[in-house]
């Protein structure tokens, strides 16, 4: 079990701002993590409709798509962040 984290507008088209889930074996990495949450319906195709912009963090750590996330805790997602 893993607790997947949403912010901001990921988090809107969603729906929630969290959950906990049992990922499939074929789901290694979080580009395959999103690719299988793109499957489960309208909100999280939505989200991650373009999954080149999202970022995302394992266990509190920036990591890249190809990250494998092993036995990971927690995977957060968040699209880019402006200043000003």
């Amino acid at each position: 079990m893993i607790k997947l984290v949403y912010f901001a507008w990921v988090r809107e088209r969603i729906g929630k701002s969290q959950e906990e889930m049992n990922l499939p074996e074929n789901v290694v990495t979080i580009a395959d993590l999103i690719a299988y949450l793109r499957t489960l319906d309208d909100g999280y195709e939505a989200a991650f409709q373009e999954p080149q912009v999202i970022r995302a963090a394992l266990d509190k750590t920036h990591s890249l798509h190809d990250a494998i996330i092993g036995d990971a805790k927690e995977i957060a997602f968040f699209p880019p962040m402006t200043g000003g």
